[in-house]
Parts: C-alpha cells; sequence; structure tokens
C-alpha cells in the first residue's frame, strides 16, 4: 500500500501477498438475494455464473483451502448466495475488472438482485469517482475565478490578465511536481493533484489582488508606469514573499509526516506555491507595464488625481472598533467560542464504506452480504506466519474475541496464510479492536514471525500513523510559522497575538463545520486526513491575511502610530484581502462539488475557515486586540517604546480623538 509507511505491520503484509503466487490477485465477492427466497432457478444461476467468471478468469494458484466447501455459499435464511472470485491483476486494475464482472452476470433470473463487492469492488468505485477529477477541478476552479475577477473588478479585460498567467503557473508547477517524482519518488495521488491546483489558484489569484491594489494606488502618483510598477512592488512584495514563505515553509513540515500521501503533498504544494510566486512577481508586473494603464479600461486611474474614495466601509469599521474595542474583542472572541462548540459533535473517524456521496454497489454489496452472511460481514484480515506455527497460530485466533470464523489457505515461499473473519462490520471501533486482539495474540507466538493485515488493517494502521502525524506535524507548523512572523514584523507579541487568533479561529471553523457535517449533511464522521489538512491550510493561508494587514500596519505605525497605522492599514487593505479570501475560499470550495465525502469535508473546512480569517479575525479581531494592547504588539522592537508613539513630526493622538486616514 502506497499510502502507508513500510514498517506498517498491513503494508509488510501487502509486500509478502505481491511477491508470493496469486497474491497479486484481486478479491470481488459476488452477493446475489431475493426478498421471497432464492429459487432452483436462482440457485443453478449462481452456480452457472460462477463457472463462467472462473473459467474467464482462471485463478494463478489453487488454494489449499478449496476443499472447505463449495465454491457458493447459501445464507441460513435461504435469501442470499454469494461467492468469491480472485482475479490476477494480469486482467487489469480494479476500475477496469468491474465493470465487465458486472455486466457478465447480467443473465440472471428476473428479480434475482446482485450487488459486486469486495476489497477490489471499493477500490474500483473508489478509482472510477476519481477518473477525469484533475479536468473537472482545472475547469471549475478557472470558471470560478474568472467570475469572481470579473465581479472585483467590473473590466472587460483585466480580469483575463491574472487568470492567464495564474494558469501558466499551474502548468509549471504540474511539470515541476512531474520532474520532483522521477527525481526522488514522491507520491502523489488523486487528492494531492486536486489540491494542487486549488492552491495554486487560490493562492496565485490572491497574490494578483495584492499587487495590482498596490499597483492602481502608485498610478496616481507616478506617470511613468515602470515606476509606478516599481513603487508597487517595493509596498506589495515583502508582504507576498513572507506569506509563500508561511505556506511553503508550513507545506514543508509535512514531510517530517509518516504517511506517504501526506508527506508528498508537502513539496508538492511548495512546488506549486513558489511557481505562483515568481509568475506573479515577474511575468504578472511585465505583463501589466507592458499593456499599461489602459488595462483598467474603463476605470483608467489617472496620473495626479486623488485616489478613488471607497464606499467607506472599512474607515467606518475601524471607527467603530477603535470606539468600542473590548466590545468588538470579546464579542468575535465569543463567536469564535459559539462556533468551536460544534466540536463537541460527531468527529468520529469516518469508515471507507461512508465515504461516498452516494453510496455505489460495493458499499451497498458489503451492507447485503453482512445482513444474510453475518459470520462474513466484517472484511476479511490476513495473517502470514511461518508455516510450522500455523496450526498454532490458528488456534490462538479462532479463540480470540471478536473472530467469526479463520480459515487457513495456502503455504507456499516460506509462508502460510490464515484468512481470518471479524463478527463486527468493517471499520468500525469493534472491528478495529478485533484487529488489535489478534495482532497481540499472534505477535506472542514465537518463532511464528506472524503478521497481521487486510483492508481494515490498513485503514487502522492509516488512523493511527495519521494521529501520530498530527502530534508531530502541527506543533513543528506552528513554530516554523512563528518564526517567519517574528522575522517579519520584528517583533514578539505581535506574532504570539496572531498565532493564538488564528488557532482560535481553526477551532471555530472545524467546530462550526462539524456542526454542518453532522447535523445538516449527514455525514458519518470525519475523515482522519481532514483535521492535519485542514490545520495545515487554515494556519498557513490564514496567516496570510494577517500578513497583509499587519505588514502594511507596521508600515504604517511609522508615520501614524500604533493606533493610527492599524486603522490606516485596515482602511487600506480591507477591500483587497476581502476579496482574496473570497477567491480563496471559492477554489477550495471546488473540493465540495466533489462526490467524495473526504474532499467535501477538507473543500468545506477550509473554504469556511478562510472566511473566519478574511471576514471576522482579520478585519475585527486583530485590529481590535492591537488597538487594545497598544504599542506593547510591537514588543520588543522600537515600535513597541513610548517615544515612537507617534514618530517625529506627528503629534500623538489623544485616547478618545479620532484618528485621521492619510490617503
Amino acid at each position: 500500500m502506497d499510502t502507508l509507511p513500510a514498517s506498517a505491520e498491513s503494508t509488510k503484509v501487502a509486500v509478502l501477498e505481491d511477491r508470493l503466487p496469486g497474491g497479486e490477485d484481486n478479491t470481488f465477492v459476488f452477493v446475489y438475494h431475493r426478498a421471497g427466497g432464492m429459487t432452483d432457478a436462482d440457485r443453478a444461476s449462481v452456480d452457472r455464473q460462477f463457472k463462467s467468471l472462473a473459467k474467464r478468469y482462471p485463478p494463478t494458484s489453487a488454494a489449499s483451502g478449496e476443499d472447505e466447501g463449495p465454491p457458493t455459499r447459501l445464507s441460513t435464511d435461504g435469501k442470499a448466495m454469494m461467492f468469491t472470485l480472485q482475479v490476477s491483476t494480469t486482467y487489469g486494475a480494479p476500475e477496469a475488472i468491474v465493470g465487465p464482472l458486472r455486466d457478465a452476470a447480467k443473465d440472471r433470473p428476473a428479480g434475482l438482485e446482485l450487488d459486486v463487492t469486495g476489497p477490489a469492488a471499493v477500490d474500483g468505485d473508489m478509482d472510477a469517482i476519481f477518473d477525469g477529477v484533475d479536468t473537472q477541478v482545472l475547469l471549475t476552479t478557472v470558471v470560478v475565478v474568472t467570475l469572481l475577477l470579473i465581479l472585483t473588478y467590473r473590466s472587460p479585460v483585466l480580469w483575463f490578465i491574472p487568470l492567464v498567467v495564474v494558469g501558466a503557473a499551474a502548468l509549471t508547477a504540474m511539470a515541476t511536481v512531474y520532474l520532483l517524482v522521477k527525481g526522488f519518488g514522491i507520491v502523489v495521488n488523486d487528492q494531492n493533484s486536486a489540491l494542487l491546483t486549488i492552491l495554486v489558484f487560490g493562492v496565485g489569484t490572491d497574490y494578483a489582488l495584492l499587487l495590482i491594489s498596490r499597483y492602481r494606488e502608485a498610478l496616481h502618483h507616478h506617470e511613468n508606469v515602470r515606476v509606478a510598477m516599481v513603487h508597487a512592488l517595493r509596498g506589495a512584495a515583502p508582504a507576498i514573499v513572507a506569506s509563500a514563505a508561511t505556506v511553503v515553509a508550513g507545506l514543508l513540515c509535512l514531510l517530517a509526516a509518516d504517511l506517504n500521501s501526506t508527506s508528498g503533498l508537502g513539496p508538492i504544494g511548495a512546488a506549486g506555491i513558489l511557481c505562483a510566486l515568481v509568475a506573479m512577481l515577474t511575468l504578472f508586473p511585465a505583463v501589466l507595464v507592458v499593456l499599461g494603464r489602459r488595462i483598467f479600461w474603463p476605470a483608467i486611474p489617472r496620473f495626479g488625481t486623488a485616489v478613488a474614495q471607497k464606499p467607506g466601509l472599512w474607515e467606518r469599521l475601524g471607527t467603530a472598533i477603535s470606539r468600542r474595542r473590548w466590545v468588538a474583542t470579546l464579542g468575535s472572541l465569543g463567536i469564535l467560542g459559539v462556533l468551536a462548540v460544534g466540536l463537541a459533535g460527531n468527529t468520529g473517524a469516518l469508515r471507507e464504506q461512508d465515504q461516498f456521496l452516494s453510496a455505489p454497489e460495493s458499499v451497498t454489496g458489503f451492507t447485503v452480504l453482512r445482513q444474510h452472511f453475518p459470520e462474513l460481514g466484517g472484511q476479511p484480515m490476513t495473517i502470514f506466519t511461518r508455516p510450522a506455527y500455523q496450526e498454532r497460530v490458528l488456534g490462538i485466533v479462532k479463540g480470540t474475541r471478536g473472530v467469526a470464523m479463520a480459515v487457513p489457505e495456502q503455504t507456499s515461499g516460506g509462508w502460510s496464510t490464515i484468512s481470518v473473519f471479524p463478527t463486527d462490520a468493517p471499520d468500525t471501533v469493534a472491528e478495529y479492536d478485533t484487529i488489535k486482539r489478534v495482532r497481540t495474540a499472534v505477535h506472542t507466538v514465537n518463532g511464528a514471525e506472524a503478521i497481521v493485515g487486510g483492508p481494515s488493517a490498513e485503514n487502522l494502521d492509516t488512523e493511527v500513523t495519521t494521529s501520530r502525524d498530527e502530534k508531530l506535524v502541527i506543533p513543528l507548523v506552528l513554530a516554523v510559522v512563528l518564526i517567519i512572523l517574528g522575522l517579519l514584523l520584528r517583533a514578539i507579541a505581535a506574532p504570539l497575538v496572531l498565532m493564538a487568533t488564528v488557532i482560535v479561529s481553526f477551532a471555530a471553523a472545524f467546530g462550526g463545520s462539524v456542526f454542518i457535517f453532522d447535523t445538516i449533511l449527514g455525514f458519518k464522521g470525519i475523515d482522519s486526513s481532514v483535521p492535519l489538512l485542514a490545520f495545515m491550510f487554515l494556519v498557513a493561508l490564514g496567516v496570510d491575511y494577517n500578513i497583509f494587514l499587519t505588514s502594511r500596519a507596521r508600515e504604517e505605525t511609522v508615520r501614524l502610530g500604533t493606533r493610527g497605522g492599524m486603522l490606516k492599514a485596515l482602511s487600506a487593505t480591507g477591500g483587497v484581502i476581502t476579496s482574496a479570501g473570497l477567491v480563496l475560499a471559492a477554489t477550495f470550495a471546488v473540493l465540495a462539488t466533489l462526490p467524495l465525502v473526504m474532499l467535501i469535508e477538507v473543500g468545506f473546512l477550509v473554504a469556511f475557515g478562510v472566511l473566519l480569517d478574511a471576514l471576522l479575525v482579520r478585519s475585527v479581531l486583530v485590529p481590535a486586540l492591537t488597538l487594545v494592547i497598544g504599542r506593547r504588539i510591537w514588543w520588543p522592537s522600537r515600535l513597541s517604546r513610548p517615544a515612537a508613539e507617534p514618530p517625529t513630526g506627528h503629534r500623538a493622538l489623544a485616547h478618545d480623538e479620532e484618528p485621521v486616514l492619510q490617503r
């Protein structure tokens, strides 16, 4: 299994299965059922279809357990029959085989239902969902970003430039990732590929919005467009570079993860962010300069004219926050706290069978199988042991609580195989407990070298590995982001305050999302990979908006003091950061259009968290906290000293005096 590390017990089992004769077979389970009971014609049809399929897909090796009974089995209630078909991988991948298998079994008596299930069928249905997902995500993202850029600029041409440049960055990122995969063997799956597209378009568009905002301002003060762009880059580039560095550093922390799909996302995402950064700071400015002022038509910024007056929303918001700083602080924290209460909801792990938005045949087949064959209702475990210890291990397993049946299988290559069927439903806590008990029991047999794997064991190992990765990666991400903020703001207090707001925001976004997933969408849990991915994106991307705001606030504080500087920064960046937040949230929301619960959860949670950061945390909470803390927010830099508040040449603002927002 590519996702799990080589040290995982289920991975060792999978490696042995591939190495031994017949180990590369795909397992399909055919479950026939009739509500009124199986007829003689039904039974004959099932036997006939088994023989036909077994002839079409002959087994690669004979199993020693073939004398355990007939290949087809009738349920005790007489309403269902089933058989297992082992299909060699030489016939193709599961997604290529499951369709023809279902078609081959269509010739059966009227009213006789069939579900083709089993581990290979689940894999096939999962892979079918991802067929064409890259194209779907790319096209949907392009449409969403296009609409948002048109609404933002209300220009027939300006929206097209950032879209083309971001598209070029996305293609460059894909080529870079291909080289990384070839050169370093990084694991790339469909999930990571979709996230790469989302990241490049979302972050790249954010950088474009910030640069265009500064460029438009500069064009009012400089007649030469090249000079105006130089000034725009001087103002915007530090914040953009710091933002990219934060996201890249956070993503590279994923390299410390044991789960291959998680660690692979680190360099993949970092490559995408770097490609977006380079494109938006080189190609994008060059294209804007070449096209000149007319690119802003019909609202062309004229040299020597005053900057167009904004509607006043952000000025009025800043004034309100300044007058009621404690109310704004406590009110924001109260809203975030109420949302965080949702964490008390269903945060249990999502079962593999519940991953699909609309249950495919392979999932419904498991339900039918468990209903009529309760002794086979769980996914089988596979145990490898040395042949001399097979009987001893078999006896211990049969006596383990939670095991319905254990059957010896083939012996070859110095290993004996045992198939174990648990009594509990797949991917439940009870089944996982059974797997743990079986592992503990067989490991006590000295010399047997027994190892336990199988589909549910792989899911259990994935959950355990993910939990271990969270405990390692999350503190690492927090530390790295904190260091970058400290270097950017040249302070200690401000980075600590910003990180605290991002963590509270994440808890609120997660809690609110859990409430939506549980009570409205009816999801049956949270995929084990979602918390770490969501934390990674929300911390790294959420800090972006705080970087845009506080870096501008620090710049303005040099002239206006802390209070005036923060309110000026809020006024100047409010519109562009809100637009950037909407774009980034919309791009991640594209994932919610896919029919897989895990991607819906990631897309919704990150989109909701980004909006929460952009509209509440950055717009209200951070300015309010800055005004409450005052100049001490910049401690221990020079700006935190009384002599620097405000600087020479500017009189200090009285405590009850409104700041004058310079334009």
